[in-house]
């Protein structure tokens, strides 16, 4: 690990709602080394997703603030890359075409990027693919198309928003290796949220656990394996592997 990539810096979120002021996030503060993978877990409702959104730039917070390589973060970031809990590939649109979108939408549709996307479809097993719609790949391919679209466009920070949720058990177990041997290879610097606490365990260096809402850390778990040539797959049958699950499920109150 490097230099610090991210910086969350005493971060609150307080809405208005109907009955009143909700207090949803209170003086979160963590950093992000760069190549480093971060999961965020919390209880339901804590206000995981609404930190990610502020990560992103998307929401400002009432009070704290982001910085990205040291500059502070009031908008969305040409450096961040936010993946969602459904794919959003447009049916009508190629695989290709879809993973061109967001060179679209920034204007950077020019030959050397074209050739960029068709070198990731290429490297992570979708070239073939390329001309189908997403209505005739699968689950997981559609992911992966996702996970090429948002790194066409060369962000350095890789943001998921329980971006495996919507799959079946089998196809996520098999798409959180391919995500996570991309992001590696790819060395982006990554920050998930999730609710599966098996997931943040196998893919993340570190494990931050927020509380009930209003969302403070309650603690944060450095995730060590021996096992070469780590993988998810492998984090699973690691002997350590129970004793981080244990834990991190003791301190979320999920049976409260």
């Amino acid at each position: 690990m490097s230099e610090n990539i991210v910086s969350v810096q005493n971060i609150g979120m307080k809405y208005q709602s109907i009955n009143g002021e909700i207090n949803a996030i209170e003086d979160v503060s963590f950093s992000v080394s760069k190549g480093e993978f971060i999961s965020i877990v919390g209880p339901s409702g804590c206000g995981k997703s609404t930190l990610l959104s502020i990560i992103s730039g998307l929401l400002k917070p009432t009070q704290g603030r982001i910085l990205i390589d040291n500059d502070e973060i009031n908008t969305t970031s040409e450096k961040v890359g936010y993946m969602l809990q459904k794919d959003y590939l447009f049916d009508w649109r190629t695989i290709y075409q879809n993973v061109l979108l967001g060179l679209e939408i920034s204007k950077k549709l020019n030959a050397e990027n074209k050739a960029y996307a068709l070198e990731l479809l290429r490297t992570y097993g979708l070239y073939d693919f390329k001309d189908k719609y997403p209505s005739q790949l699968s689950g997981g391919m559609r992911q992966r198309a996702a996970l090429i679209r948002t790194l066409a466009v060369k962000p350095e920070i890789l943001l998921l928003d329980e971006a495996f949720s919507a799959l079946d058990y089998q196809t996520r177990l098999a798409v959180t290796e391919d995500i996570y041997s991309i992001i590696k290879n790819e060395n982006k610097t990554a920050i998930m949220v999730t609710h599966d606490i098996s997931e943040s365990i196998s893919m993340s260096d570190r494990v931050i656990v927020l509380t009930k809402r209003p969302a403070l850390i309650k603690s944060t778990h450095a995730i060590k394996f021996d096992c070469p040539n780590r993988t998810p797959l492998k984090c699973r049958e690691a002997p350590n592997f129970r004793e981080y699950f244990n834990n991190i499920w003791k301190e979320l109150d999920v049976h409260v």
